[in-house]
């Protein structure tokens, strides 16, 4: 593989960037009041998505966290497996020493011992010899290379047969304003002057941005305004910086030889979600997969970023099955008890994408299953213990299953020994 680093005058601005402003600003006392939590990596995701909730979870985890930042992704995945005293290791990888720094200390305040660090970029990794992936992030990175397709590529030599990648990439409607505000400072705060005096022009641009701008009216990205410096940097100084449509992503993936599992979250992909007249809904209904998550995209107007978890093509991807009464379901960061009594009596759950509220109406049954969903109790378990015929049971569980699942809210695993 061609190093275009060295061919890249951008490569030493992005370098100092990350030095000098580590992102996202973290401090690793806060380690002690919360885990950041979010999508890919987030370990039920991955054993749903990834592994089609097949993959027994006392085989051992062996994960890389590509371009981890300042560890996010690489704490909340170790965390998670030390919490559910599974076996494995995550390696976080990342060019960046202030980065690093960070992420090491983060993990020092929580006490893991199941993560590993090493310096450098996810180019290298051909020449790192590091060993096979089950599962790899790479989180806000791609679209910073100089050549993105070299680096998933990069990734997938280091997958693992069976293994899968959680990737987040920027996504262009979302980010409207971004780019007219990104052009501007490349003029009023070139590259040719100190990081510190391209800051000082950017917080001068942001505070008297006036309020038709595109990015001032844009509540979809924030950084400029609540991720400090480093927000600032990272999102308006950017020396390379480029969004993904939706047929974009998916010819990138494909030149790698990766098809997409699932878009995050799946609802947001599904056109109806977005459009409101019935026989629009049964046209998009029509469409090939690819085209209807290009139009949810465009309907929608508010992706600032597409978050996919893909495997490769050849080996393919199989859904779990919500009927396998032996899988275990998992309401990701939710608990049962807690979602049967926010519904109500009406049976209506609200969810938001983007500001945009979407409700999903439970079955009849739909309350009593969320109060018996532990995270432990597998499928059949769960219906054995409502009062109801076996198979009403069962309908109802699926209808419960899809609603929810869309939202990525009800996920499937596998149980200890399965």
């Amino acid at each position: 593989m061609t190093d275009q680093r060295s061919h890249d005058p951008a490569d030493a601005i992005v370098a100092e960037q990350y030095e000098a402003y580590p992102y996202p600003a973290r401090d690793a006392s806060d380690e002690a009041k919360r885990l950041v939590v979010g999508s890919p990596s987030h370990l039920a995701e991955i054993d749903h998505w990834v592994f089609g909730a097949r993959r027994d979870p006392a085989r051992p985890l062996n994960a890389l966290i590509a371009g981890g930042g300042t560890g996010d992704a690489c704490v909340m995945l170790a965390a998670q497996l030390a919490r559910a005293g599974r076996p494995g290791r995550v390696t976080y990888l990342d060019r960046s020493a202030a980065a690093g720094a960070i992420a090491r200390r983060r993990v020092e305040m929580r006490g893991l011992t199941n993560v590993t660090f090493v310096q450098g970029s996810l180019l290298d990794l051909p020449a790192l010899g590091l060993a096979p992936f089950d599962y790899i992030d790479c989180c806000g990175v791609l679209h910073h290379l100089p050549d993105p397709a070299a680096g998933l590529r990069a990734l997938v030599g280091a997958l693992a047969p069976g293994g899968g990648i959680g990737l987040m990439v920027y996504a262009p409607h979302g980010r409207t304003g971004v780019y007219m505000a990104q052009e501007a400072l490349r003029l009023l705060a070139p590259a040719g002057l100190t990081l510190d005096a391209r800051i000082d022009a950017a917080r001068r641009f942001v505070r008297g941005l006036h309020t038709a701008h595109w990015l001032a009216r844009n509540p979809f990205v924030r950084d400029h305004l609540a991720g400090g410096d480093a927000g600032l940097v990272d999102l308006l100084l950017h020396a390379r910086d480029r969004a993904y449509t939706v047929p974009d992503l998916l010819a990138l993936l494909a030149e790698a030889g990766l098809a997409p599992a699932a878009f995050i979250e799946p609802a947001r992909y599904d056109p109806a979600t977005w459009l409101a007249d019935p026989r629009l809904k049964a046209r998009a209904a029509t469409l090939p997969w690819a085209e209807r998550a290009a139009l949810a995209e465009a309907a929608s107007g508010t992706m600032a970023v597409h978050i996919v978890y893909a495997v490769r093509a050849a080996e393919g991807w199989t859904a779990p099955d919500p009927g396998d009464e032996t899988r275990i379901p998992v309401l990701r960061e939710l608990d049962g008890a807690a979602l049967a009594t926010q519904a109500g009596t009406g049976g209506r759950l609200a969810f938001d994408l983007d500001g945009v509220s979407l409700p999903v109406a439970l079955p009849p049954l739909g309350a009593a299953m969320l109060r018996r969903i532990d995270g432990r109790t597998p499928v059949g378990a769960v219906l054995a213990g409502i009062a109801a015929p076996p198979e009403r049971a069962r309908r109802e569980w699926r209808a419960l299953y899809a609603g929810l699942n869309a939202m990525n809210r009800l996920l499937l695993a596998a149980p200890p020994g399965g």
